[in-house]
């Protein structure tokens, strides 16, 4: 079988493979040729911050880190044994890694490490009539390669950047200020409105104008810009530009007043489940850090906890709700399957994770055996499962709470509830080892 693109999602599904028995053929452009943001010709190079988020199960990311732990993840063990301080992160020396996690692929006599271009060299067709293949080429795949992905899902399944709002937690939003409601009362009042005051809203927008943004490559400037703009950007053309704009007061009524607000911010349903919203037209290239302290200074915001922060960057990913399963499989392709950030997993701990998912899943395929899906409860498996489920305005996600299914009762107290939610998982987890 054929994995293309050794990355973090690649090298994991080829490590599960091979653990198997199976042989591997290992598909990777580097040296001959790199994308924008690669240097090394390491496989699994870490690119941006070599940080791997939290190891405390209270954190999304590190409870995914604990349940890869116990599924023998390849890339989480070396991840392990490179790691260099940080606190409760789980930070590598990023070339270590590579080195590291290359000469495991190298050393494994299942896995054949083939330096080509698929797209160029030999295309993608010819290796799907050949037998399984999983494409795990990452948000820059190149410009062959995508041509002929293209020509498999369709010229609109396929998105060229990544211009997501932040979304965040329902319950954390502050109802004594936020109100239900849509524009002059038409429609099923489906959206959160929070109204400012001109105060308010003029604080809010120095805040914002003067707010560091993330440097963009340069390749990454034109496409982002040509197709959307960030409100910050929006924001530096007038103080009144957003009122007019994506904060337009316009056919609402603040409860509390009786009158029309001085600007608006509307949040807008994101999952199924009604407990993630997201900040209409809130698209941004802020930095986290400033995304938290500015956006919280919207009334209603204040305690607001951010399941995923907005992001503007060059990311190539399929419109996954409509084309894969939760085993990362194509629908009406059944040997084909997709890994990593291509499917709209966002994150290095989440692109091991839809490697590792993928790996068991082509090793079902091939030995003729049931496909294996997570438990929703797990971490790992409720994302599999938010990329596979049909949704509005898809977007790349990255392991949050939020998209865990809720516990039986309430808890109040966030670390108490993430705590609950973590035992679950991993009882899961566990659980689903035993019967296999």
């Amino acid at each position: 079988m054929n994995i293309i693109g050794g990355g973090l999602a690649g090298c994991e599904a080829a490590y599960q493979i091979a653990k198997q028995g199976i042989k591997v053929k290992l598909w990777e452009m580097k040296p001959n040729r790199f994308s924008p943001a690669h240097s090394n010709q390491n496989l699994a190079e870490v690119v941006c911050s070599n940080s791997f988020k939290s190891n405390l199960i209270t954190n999304a990311c590190g409870l995914l880190k604990e349940e890869l732990r116990l599924l023998d993840s390849n890339l989480i063990k070396i991840a392990d044994q490179v790691a260099v301080p940080a606190g409760q992160a789980l930070a590598v020396d990023r070339e270590k890694f590579a080195e590291e996690v290359t000469k495991s692929m190298e050393q494994n006599s299942k896995i054949e490490i083939i330096r080509k271009e698929v797209g160029k060299d030999i295309s993608l067709k010819e290796l799907i009539e050949r037998g399984v293949v999983v494409v795990a080429t990452g948000p820059l795949t190149s410009d062959s390669l995508t041509n002929q992905i293209q020509e498999i899902t369709g010229m609109e399944e396929l998105h060229f950047f990544d211009a997501a709002a932040p979304i965040v937690e329902k319950d954390s939003i502050d109802f004594r200020i936020a109100f239900w409601g849509d524009r002059y009362g038409k429609g099923d009042s489906s959206y959160l409105n929070l109204p400012m005051n001109q105060e308010e809203y003029e604080t809010f927008w120095q805040e914002l104008v003067h707010a560091e943004v993330v440097n963009l490559h340069e390749f990454e400037k034109r496409e982002i810009f040509e197709g959307c703009m960030p409100i910050e950007v929006m924001a530096k053309r007038g103080i009144d530009t957003l009122r007019f704009g994506p904060l337009k007061p316009v056919g609402f009524t603040d409860p509390r007043t009786g009158k029309r607000p001085y600007a608006i911010v509307q949040l807008r349903q994101d999952n199924q489940e009604g407990n993630l919203f997201n900040l209409v037209g809130f698209q941004t290239n802020l930095k986290y850090g400033e995304q938290k302290r500015v956006f919280q200074m919207i009334p209603g915001m204040q305690e607001a906890e951010f399941v995923k922060y907005g992001v503007m960057h060059r990311n190539t990913y399929l419109n996954s709700p409509k084309l894969l399963d939760s085993t990362y499989c194509f629908r009406t392709i059944p040997s084909l399957y997709f890994a990593g950030q291509i499917t709209g997993v966002e994150g290095y701990v989440e692109s091991i994770a839809s490697g590792l998912v993928v790996g068991k899943n082509v090793i079902a395929k091939i030995k003729e055996k049931e496909p294996v899906v997570f438990p929703e409860e797990t971490m790992i498996g409720t994302l599999a499962q938010y990329i596979a489920t049909e949704r509005e305005d898809f977007q790349p996600m990255n392991a949050n709470f939020g998209i865990l299914p809720s516990l039986e009762e309430f808890v109040k107290d966030k670390k108490q509830r993430y705590e609950k939610l973590s035992e679950r998982a991993l009882q899961k987890i566990r659980q689903n080892m035993t019967k296999k």
